[in-house]
């Protein structure tokens, strides 16, 4: 039976959504834990001067953004399953460090297994933007939106495993949960195995496209960004610093996981629905109703500090940091070409995760110096900056009539005029 070419192209994106939708569930799994698990345990070493609460939050974005562009450049030239394998062996071993310095309580080296596994997330975030890589145009969102929707899985395992582990074989509070998630960062690293996504080919890996400071300055690419990076900072604002609240307003672990766990749906049930969403109101429309939710998160968050309110908060928090970060990584696929893809979401992906280690760092310090309701006013410019930002690429759209594809195609022509030597 003969196949054509669109069969054979859906039947390879097919395997890539299910290999990369796995791998996205192991790594979500791993890092909820981690919000969970890593704030606890720096409350206990801390003591009573909570300052650096955050730090291992911190610590884990930092290393995030450090990992984004090496990521970016192994997945450029050894391809992504490698880039891939690579971050999951060096998040690995970033646990194991994190699961001994828990044994002799050592913050500082605590801290700097958490880094290595943040490092390990600056290749699992581009996850997304694999899924988009070999996809056919007409589902791109969809599969984009369904490799993060199995963000959700995380969102269950992640808290019952700490629930399961914290004590596990005797060992200290919280060791168990660390050896758990470098067994998590491990089997993904054997999962991605699974992927098929065609390296550049000779002609795009030797063109480096446009300059960056070309591409940056699209309102496309800006707004993708602001959407991406600012959804993302209200979110950390507010998940890094709940736990810590809820533990000195003697909520116990238990109600703690639960709130989390319903935040991490939030975060990524949605996705199963945005990709359709997209393509039928539009991608800014969807950042506009993202950001909408955000709003509402922290009217929530301020009328109160009872468990209900902290779990509709939060539960709406992960919904509008759903709208509005697929809604990011949607638009910034329109802005770049095969050959250009990789230091584009390399240096959008440095930016995002430089952005969140501040914000994860400024939640601790709010949170101490001025408390809780501080922490959630200080997110309002930037939910409003991700509405001002999408009204206008809306309207510069409506006035130019550019649709996506048009624009892409734009992108394109541009660079085979700029490149002559790619013309057939």
């Amino acid at each position: 039976m003969n196949t054509t070419p669109e069969t054979s192209d859906i039947s390879r994106n097919t395997k890539n959504v299910v290999v990369l939708s796995i791998c996205q569930a192991l790594f979500n799994s791993g890092r909820t834990l981690t919000f969970i698990a890593a704030s606890l345990v720096s409350i206990s070493m801390l003591g009573d001067d909570l300052t650096f609460v955050t730090a291992p939050i911190t610590m884990m974005l930092v290393g995030t953004a450090a990992g984004t562009l090496p990521a970016a450049y192994l997945g450029r030239v050894l391809g992504r399953k490698w880039s891939f394998v690579i971050g999951s062996i060096v998040g690995a071993a970033g646990a194991a460090v994190s699961a001994y310095s828990i044994s002799i309580d050592s913050f500082v080296l605590f801290n700097l297994g958490i880094l290595l596994f943040g490092m390990y997330g600056g290749a699992a975030q581009q996850y997304r933007f694999a899924a988009a890589d070999s996809a056919p145009e007409h589902i791109k969102a969809k599969s984009v939106s369904i490799v993060i929707a199995m963000g959700m899985v995380g969102g269950v395992v992640g808290p019952e495993t700490v629930l399961m582990t914290k004590s596990l074989l005797n060992l200290a509070v919280f060791q168990g949960t660390f050896w758990a998630l470098t067994v998590f960062c491990l089997a993904a690293a054997v999962a991605v195995l699974g992927i098929d996504i065609p390296k550049l080919t000779r002609a795009e890996f030797e063109d480096g496209g446009r300059p960056l400071g070309q591409i940056v300055v699209i309102p496309t690419f800006v707004v993708a960004l602001i959407a991406a990076l600012f959804g993302y900072m209200v979110m950390n604002f507010l998940m890094t610093a709940t736990p810590v609240i809820m533990k000195i307003e003697a909520f116990t672990d238990n109600n703690i996981a639960r709130v989390i766990q319903w935040h991490v749906i939030g975060m990524f049930a949605p996705g199963f629905f945005t990709g359709s969403f997209i393509q039928r109101f539009g991608v800014v429309r969807i950042i506009v109703v993202g950001s909408a939710l955000l709003l509402c998160s922290v009217i929530v968050a301020l009328m109160g500090t009872s468990f209900i309110h902290f779990f509709i908060a939060l539960f709406l928090l992960g919904v509008g940091w759903n709208f509005a970060f697929t809604g990011g990584t949607i638009l910034l696929t329109e802005v770049h070409t095969p050959s250009e893809r990789a230091k584009v979401q390399g240096m959008n992906d440095f930016i995002l995760f430089t952005g969140l280690a501040i914000s994860a760092l400024s939640a601790g310090i709010i949170y101490n110096f001025f408390g809780w309701m501080w922490v959630n006013i200080a997110t309002l410019p930037l939910m409003l900056t991700i509405l001002i930002s999408a009204m206008w690429l809306r309207s510069i759209r409506k006035k130019q009539n550019i649709t996506p594809a048009a624009e892409q195609a734009k992108t394109i022509q541009t660079t085979l005029l700029e490149n002559p030597e790619q013309l057939p």
